[in-house]
């Protein structure tokens, strides 16, 4: 019975590789029943910038599994036969939404038929959401880029949990409020950070278009090689247009991912060596994934403390190299040459 429950779930994942149902960005947990087992609960997370909110949030009450570790490309990610196991032996499922986890849509809103699944964007205003135009209607889902708008998400988080486990509602809000004061303080440091940056030298190249939330939110000028989605391919007509810009605008820094392969890059860099125009690496930025678990960058304080730090650094800008609190461990945050 087990076997039939799982390849059923798995028939359901398959299905959701070919599904950009809006509808998947929602909660689909209404009219669940209240919480009534064993503590701590057992939550599972897609990404970790999702996994960090809920365990800031859940505190002792919860505990959070999370399915897409360090490096990994959520646009690209396909559950496993694993990952549904742990799925079905969850109590509540939060993942991102806005198309984020695409392949596996359809999975949430089938599991959301039996048990708690929500979107942590569900309360974020479409005012504070960007619209690309190659999403076609969709939102750009990046938003953690952004630490204003995704401390949003923990209002989201807290009042999930809250519904679920009424005992603990009032833990849930107290840790809420805590946590989003830590991510005020980051936000501050963003604004004067990257507000350092000479006006002129504000100008982020990126492997793929992760990073525009980023950039409206602390005043870059931001370009991807790629789209919002890995799927997409760079063109060579995109990699001329943005060779054209680095020389023209005298960039000298471009930027690549942990979960995004760096040929796109390195096409950048041979274009501009070609024109006589020398561009460098500026150090690799965490954009769709967190950094290692167990490490600092490996929380999202530690994720947007590295990328703000580096970029300001980076493109000449003021900020100190262990960071907003001093924890950086990575060995690339180093002063623009």
């Amino acid at each position: 019975m087990n076997r039939l429950i799982v390849g059923c779930l798995m028939i359901a994942v398959c299905a959701g590789c070919s599904s950009s149902d809006p509808a998947a960005d929602s909660s689909s947990a209404d009219g669940m029943a209240e919480y009534n087992g064993s503590y701590p609960i057992n939550a599972i997370a897609t990404v970790g910038m999702v996994a960090d909110i809920v365990r800031n949030v859940g505190g002792d009450h919860v505990n959070v599994s999370q399915l897409m570790g360090a490096g990994v490309d959520p646009h690209l990610y396909k559950a496993t036969r694993d990952d549904v196991l742990s799925i079905m032996d969850s109590d509540i499922v939060f993942y991102s939404g806005l198309m984020l986890e695409g392949k596996m849509a359809d999975t949430f809103i089938r599991v959301g038929r039996s048990k708690p699944v929500y979107a942590v964007t569900e309360l974020i205003d479409e005012t504070d959401l960007l619209e690309p135009e190659e999403m076609e209607g969709h939102h750009d889902p990046h938003v953690w880029m952004d630490v204003s708008a995704w401390s949003k998400c923990v209002d989201a988080v807290a009042q999930s949990l809250g519904e679920f486990d009424p005992s603990h509602a009032d833990d849930y809000a107290k840790n809420a409020r805590a946590y989003q004061q830590q991510l005020t303080q980051l936000h501050a440091y963003g604004v004067k950070s990257i507000g350092s940056i000479p006006t002129g030298k504000r100008v982020l190249v990126t492997s793929h278009d992760a990073f525009n939330y980023f950039g409206r939110a602390y005043g870059l000028d931001v370009m991807g090689v790629q789209g919002i989605s890995t799927e997409s391919e760079a063109g060579l007509k995109r990699i001329v247009e943005l060779v054209d810009m680095l020389v023209t605008r005298d960039v000298r820094a471009v930027f690549v991912e942990s979960s995004v392969s760096r040929k796109s890059i390195e096409s950048l860099l041979e274009g501009a060596a070609a024109r006589d125009h020398s561009v460098v690496v500026g150090g690799e930025l965490f954009s769709d994934a967190m950094g290692p678990a167990g490490t600092y960058e490996g929380t999202y304080i530690g994720m947007l403390d590295h990328n703000i730090t580096l970029v300001t650094r980076a493109l000449g800008g003021d900020a100190p190299a262990g960071g907003m609190q001093g924890k950086l461990t990575s060995h690339d945050i180093s002063p623009a040459q």
